[in-house]
């Protein structure tokens, strides 16, 4: 679930600190497998994210359908990015009539020309392999890529990654406050990343502080666990590689991955 109406636009050191990097980035298929789980688990309360695909419901936050593996929301433009991108590969499929619709709702939470057969539409979409290739695309396009590029620029191994990965979900990336960069900038006054002699364990803290600052600035993002039973516990457990097993919480459910 994208946060900002821009989205497709697009303490002290530990003895985890200090050791080795790892070579294994977010980017390495098994992290980013864990990846995917840890997101799903916050944004559909599943580990099973591939039981996402059919997934559409309007949550009432403001930025009109949200659907798909990675929150795609009709009010935030990257709903209208993937159903291009899908209509590219595959035209005349059946989300394509939606396209002068999608493109009219942009910036709105309206659901003008999509009700009431666009979710049925979506889930059947869903069932073909073309349209769930376009979305892992346009997730790894918009989400994915730039936060693992971010992440190793400034020197964080796959935890901080993932704390950016998962940021640039929920609120975007763009010019606002409350947006991904505008979550970096709010740390970056308060600690220094590795790749600027930092020390990382000091610097998640402060961009994770930051992030709880952004979410509370938004009711619909209000529930912080995402953060504070997950990716600080990890970072509790000077787990900067997020090697499994892990145990975490969201919303005060338990999840397990070995």
């Amino acid at each position: 679930m994208t946060g900002a109406l821009t989205a497709a636009s697009f303490l002290g050191i530990s003895r985890a600190a200090a050791a080795p990097i790892s070579a294994a980035g977010l980017d390495d298929p098994a992290k980013k497998e864990i990846a995917m789980k840890l997101v799903s688990s916050a944004e559909n309360s599943s580990l099973d994210w591939k039981a996402q695909y059919q997934y559409i419901e309007d949550i009432g936050d403001g930025r009109g359908y949200t659907a798909g593996i990675i929150g795609f929301c009709s009010g935030t433009g990257d709903m209208l990015d993937l159903v291009q991108l899908y209509t590219d590969r595959k035209p005349g499929n059946v989300l394509a009539r939606y396209l002068p619709a999608l493109r009219r709702v942009n910036g709105s939470d309206s659901h003008a020309g999509l009700d009431p057969d666009f979710p049925r539409d979506w889930r059947k979409a869903a069932r073909d392999s073309a349209f769930q290739q376009a979305q892992n695309d346009e997730r790894d396009r918009v989400y994915f890529d730039p936060a693992v590029r971010q992440g190793k620029s400034d020197g964080l191994r796959v935890l901080g990654q993932f704390c950016y990965y998962d940021a640039i979900v929920m609120h975007g990336d763009g010019d606002d406050p409350t947006s991904f960069s505008g979550i970096r900038k709010r740390a970056l006054r308060n600690a220094k990343p590795p790749a600027q002699g930092g020390d990382e364990v000091r610097y998640l803290n402060a961009f994770l502080d930051a992030r709880v600052w952004a979410m509370k600035q938004e009711e619909a993002h209000s529930d912080t666990s995402r953060v504070d039973t997950a990716q600080r516990v990890f970072l509790r457990q000077g787990n900067l590689d997020l090697d499994p097993p892990l145990d975490w919480k969201v919303y005060g459910d338990s999840y397990h991955t070995g």
